[in-house]
């Protein structure tokens, strides 16, 4: 068998300002994404470690040293995270890293999702344990880059299937993510700073403006934009629409209507 790759680079040129990838699926049967990068190619699994190892039988060293503080806690000693454990996490999380990006390329949401969480899920880890405070920067300052594209391929999975609804929640969480972050390192006043929230803000706008609503949806609206500017009148007529069309989808279970008389209290009411 020929150790030189050229026959796999064929036909498959290196494009500085393009992200290229594809699945392939190997002699064994099993599908792989590649990578191509300026001085070949990097070929990842797509179950496990992206590399395919499992050290000393784990899935990954995060596994590992997380079975290793379970030990020791147990113990009753006190688990840390020297230097050099925490480069050989953030070289495992790099493999992460190419393999999320590259799913995202290829539309492979739920892959996204899994080690997205998987990152995060280690970056907590190495905050919590490490000995020093400069590997705990080191690791958590990707924290709002990687909770923006989990959210991404979250929501981006339910556009999807059209559900509107469903997308603004995940949009949401990941903006509920970076604030967090913002504010555990006293940036909470900084949020226009941070292209991650930025981003997630402005597409939550245009999700929020191309989503599909109904008759009802669209009366509830208006109620509510009535009743913050205070024009009851128009309030109370938009509350009879409603209980109108609802009572056409559906009949109304005695006692179970909206019976609030003051302006102030419509809004609970629904």
């Amino acid at each position: 068998m020929s150790e030189d790759i050229s026959a796999a680079l064929a036909g498959w040129d290196f494009h500085a300002d393009d992200l290229q990838v594809r699945m392939i699926v190997g002699d064994d049967g099993r599908e792989r994404i590649q990578m191509r990068i300026d001085l070949g190619v990097l070929q990842m699994e797509c179950e496990g470690r992206p590399d395919g190892q499992r050290p000393d039988g784990f899935d990954s060293f995060l596994d590992q040293y997380e079975a290793r503080r379970n030990e020791t806690e147990t113990a009753g000693d006190e688990f840390s995270l020297e230097p050099d454990a925490c480069s050989i996490l953030m070289r495992e999380g790099l493999q992460y890293y190419h393999r999320y990006l590259s799913a995202f390329h290829l539309q492979l949401y739920d892959m996204v999702a899994r080690d997205t969480e998987r990152n995060l899920r280690l970056f907590a880890f190495v905050a919590r344990y490490a000995s020093r405070r400069r590997d705990k920067i080191q690791f958590d300052q990707y924290r709002p880059y990687v909770a923006m594209m989990r959210s991404r391929a979250l929501a981006l999975k339910e556009l999807a299937r059209n559900d509107h609804a469903a997308a603004l929640e995940k949009i949401d969480d990941g903006v509920r993510l970076i604030r967090e972050f913002l504010e555990e390192y006293h940036q909470g006043d900084r949020e226009a700073d941070c292209s991650e929230l930025s981003f997630l803000l402005r597409w939550r706008r245009d999700v929020q403006h191309d989503r599909p609503t109904g008759p009802l949806e669209r009366l509830e609206e208006q109620l509510e934009l009535a009743v913050a500017l205070e024009i009851y009148e128009e309030a109370a007529r938009l509350r009879d629409q409603i209980r109108k069309l609802k009572g056409a989808e559906a009949p109304e279970a005695p006692g179970l209507g909206m019976t609030a008389t003051q302006p102030g209290s419509i809004i609970q009411d629904q």
